[in-house]
């Protein structure tokens, strides 16, 4: 009976022993180390999912999309639930349009690392994705996740790539408005912490903190594409029959200073910006300086007749086409002896240019070339606008003063110019050049910085009314007329000057800057074409540049449907002989 007593107390003491180490292991488990197997048991069944922000779209001013976002996927892999990496990369890599080894040489480190996030494909297609996960499911393989994303993409490929700019793989902004405007396109991206499941499905009742994206704001930019097709069309013609070095061609808005086209050549796709060259990313517009030539004289004679230094019954001696002066002859084409402001202007004379700024103080010189916003940055918000040469009096030899008058020694950028130029149709006013519109879904668009004031409105006028008869048959550029429209206009034809200074010869940079109607311009535009093979004889400003410029002004007039002058002179006729009856 004791013996068996005995043996009782063993057992009860034996359980007793048991469920102490039990309970014991229990709370070692469950208390003891706690914050241990929590972090064990997330790092298997949770994860912190990014949800990625919709990058802010890029219109036009009328809504056309220009850069938009499409969708895919993000392959990642957890390396926690891959059983058998080999059969996996077998059933996947065809739809990830890999080679399997690639896709087995992937999977295996994330294996044998049980790491559970390991980015496999980034830009996988949603129906490639959604296919792909159907098949493992069929072989009941796992281990393979898809993340939203998505791809920048611009739908009409070369057009406005110089402005629209592109963005990097990781969806940073490069250049263009991409890089000027990047953080309020990009967004801020959210996260959501799940809690999936042994097969990989999330388990939704348990989703855990969320923060969901702030999405990009929409750029909506003053830029009209019909107007834009219209440009790009006529200066990829250039491009192709006069063989350039480079050409490029904008239009504007004098009374807004809108942007409303703007094209260089050579161009480059920006869906495809790795395989694009060096100079087909540049944007001349802003980025290059040239000497502009006869445009130039719009200055002097604007800055002589507003100080009252010449008038319209003012005559000036052009020397018979020869003026020497400072050792050196200035040269014109259309030989002549008096000649009056208007017709300097028309007949392009750089004698009657020079002589009027040999007229004026050297330093009000200077301070009129400044006001037109030569020498300084115009603050187009695009990224590497450069602010042009204008060496200041205290830097003059005896030539500078002279040369600048017909557009040498000075450097300017073409949105310089046409601004320049857009102050003559705006009533003496410089406007800053404006390319976006709006910036954020329903936001109103912003309103126009107040313009600088160069010359009173009477002397614009005049310059305009005398840069009409530049585009007369008796000017240089007849080439540059408009079917029912008045133009006003300047032609340019400049000696490219060599990388180490001095002249070349036979290669030109020829340029035409005018605005259309004239009595109420509705558009400037100018055409530049650097270097063109077609020969000195033929490589003038009024040969090459001012046909283009008619070609686009006018399809862009018929585009926006500007009525005709004649038609306003009829329409106008007829409401005044209703009135009187």
């Amino acid at each position: 009976m004791k013996g068996t007593t005995g043996r009782i107390g063993v057992v009860c003491a034996l359980l007793v022993l048991v469920f102490t180490t039990f309970a014991w292991r229990l709370i070692h488990l469950q208390i003891l180390q706690y914050d241990y197997f929590s972090k064990l048991a997330a790092q298997k069944h949770l994860r912190c999912q990014p949800i990625p922000a919709k990058r802010g779209r890029i219109l036009d001013r009328n809504g056309e999309e220009l850069a938009v976002n499409i969708p895919v996927r993000t392959v990642t892999a957890d390396g926690t639930h891959i059983k058998d990496p080999a059969a996996l990369a077998a059933v996947a890599a065809p739809f990830l349009e890999m080679p399997v080894e690639e896709l087995a040489g992937k999977l295996s480190p994330a294996v044998k690392g049980k790491r559970p996030y390991v980015v496999i494909k980034k830009e996988v297609a949603e129906e490639k994705a959604q296919a792909m996960i159907a098949a493992m499911e069929k072989a009941r393989l796992r281990g393979l996740y898809l993340e939203e994303g998505s791809v920048r993409s611009y739908p009409n490929g070369e057009m406005l790539c110089h402005v629209l700019g592109f963005v990097d793989h990781s969806g940073h902004g490069i250049d263009g408005i991409e890089k000027s405007f990047d953080s309020e396109l990009r967004g801020q991206d959210g996260f959501r912490w799940i809690e999936h499941d042994r097969k990989g499905l999330e388990i939704v009742t348990y989703r855990g903190q969320e923060q969901l994206p702030e999405n990009g704001s929409d750029i909506r930019l003053t830029i009209d594409m019909g107007l834009q097709a219209i440009v790009e069309k006529e200066v990829d013609a250039a491009f192709r029959d006069l063989h350039p070095a480079g050409a490029a061609a904008i239009l504007v808005d004098p009374q807004t200073g809108e942007i409303l086209a703007m094209a260089n050549r050579p161009n480059f796709d920006p869906n495809k910006f790795n395989e694009a060259k060096p100079e087909e990313m540049r944007n001349r517009i802003i980025t290059d300086m040239y000497e502009p030539g006869s445009v130039f004289k719009i200055v002097v004679a604007s800055a002589a007749l507003n100080e009252g230094i010449v008038s319209d019954r003012t005559r000036i001696f052009c020397e018979n086409g020869l003026f020497s002066y400072g050792g050196k002859t200035v040269k014109d084409h259309h030989k002549a002896g008096d000649m009056s402001l208007a017709e300097i202007l028309q007949y392009s004379s750089n004698i009657g240019s020079a002589k009027m700024s040999l007229m004026m103080k050297d330093q009000k010189y200077y301070d009129y070339v400044r006001a037109f916003g030569f020498g300084e940055k115009t603050g187009i918000p695009l990224q590497g606008e450069i602010s042009g040469l204008v060496n200041p009096p205290r830097r003059w030899d005896m030539l500078t003063k002279t040369r600048m008058a017909f557009g040498q020694s000075v450097s300017v950028t073409p949105i310089q110019m046409i601004m320049a130029m857009s102050s003559v149709g705006n009533a003496g006013k410089l406007m800053k050049p404006r390319l976006v519109l709006s910036r954020g879904e329903g936001s109103t668009p912003s309103e126009t910085e107040a313009p600088r004031q160069i010359v009173r409105e009477e002397t614009s006028k005049f310059i305009a009314n005398a840069l009409q008869k530049v585009v007369s048959k008796e000017g240089t550029a007849p080439l540059a007329a408009i079917d029912g429209f008045t133009v006003a206009g300047k032609t340019g034809t400049a000696q490219k000057v060599g990388p180490h200074g001095g002249y070349l010869n036979d290669r030109y940079i020829v340029s035409f800057a005018g605005f259309f109607p004239a009595e109420h311009p509705r558009l400037t535009g100018l055409v530049i074409v650097d270097d063109a093979k077609i020969g000195a004889a033929a490589n003038y400003g009024g040969l090459v540049a001012a046909p283009i410029f008619a070609h686009i002004g006018g399809r862009a007039a018929r585009y926006l449907d500007i009525q005709q002058e004649n038609a306003v002179a009829q329409a106008n006729a007829s409401s005044n002989q209703a009135s009187n009856r």
